[in-house]
């Protein structure tokens, strides 16, 4: 069953130490909040990524990451002393305080700008194709794990505005120009692609009905 996370972090833990393959890694990260009621085999997001927990004591856990994770995000970056944002799966029954987040990171992004307005921060991030197609005004992005919405979008950027308690609640706040940020993309939007691509794919007699004028009619764009 696919996990399902809310973009809210849980706490930050701190790495405690890597112990790496040929083409893996295995990180054991101190935690607390995480390990309350843990159990072997639980996913944990880690940076926003979606790893389980193959082993853990009291006050800290171990998770693997193979070689498509290290190459995909930036995990592999990692050091003993690097903070990292934690977040436990979601539970049936629990709230849902921020988007539906899978763990599964689409790219990388570069930080290239930090300007602060009133309380907030506003963080400019580059990204790559593949997560600005799902880029809107207003729209949900997972950022390290942390779910935040779009202030604004470039070809090839976008905004997000940084509150005072997301900066201190993750790692986000202590991060610089230059340094490098998880994405995931809503969901929703590769869903609705998806939808419209199918049609295409299909015959006449089974093309699927959801299209942009469907979409609008009903409300959704």
């Amino acid at each position: 069953m696919a996990k399902i996370f809310t973009g809210i972090v849980e706490e930050i833990g701190t790495i405690k130490g890597i112990s790496r393959g040929p083409n893996s890694a295995k990180l054991n990260i101190l935690a607390s909040t995480v390990l309350e009621d843990v159990k072997l085999g639980d996913s944990i997001a880690v940076n926003g990524v979606c790893l389980t927990a193959t082993a853990f004591s009291d006050g800290n856990f171990t998770a693997d990451a193979m070689a498509e994770t290290l190459a995909k995000t930036n995990l592999g970056d990692l050091k003993p002393g690097s903070k990292v944002n934690l977040e436990r799966a979601l539970r049936l029954g629990d709230r849902l305080g921020g988007h539906w987040v899978s763990g599964h990171v689409d790219g990388v992004g570069t930080i290239v700008r930090l300007e602060k307005q009133d309380i907030a921060t506003l963080i400019t991030i580059q990204a790559p194709a593949q997560v600005m197609r799902y880029i809107i005004k207003k729209g949900s992005i997972g950022i390290d794990g942390t779910s935040l919405t779009v202030v604004d979008f470039t070809r090839d950027s976008f905004q997000v505005s940084l509150i005072p308690h997301t900066a201190q609640a993750t790692i986000l706040g202590s991060k610089k120009i230059g340094d490098s940020v998880n994405l995931e993309s809503d969901i929703l939007g590769k869903y609705i692609e998806r939808l419209l691509q199918g049609g295409e794919q299909e015959s006449s007699e089974k093309k699927s009905k959801v299209n942009l004028d469907f979409l609008a009619t009903n409300g959704f764009l």
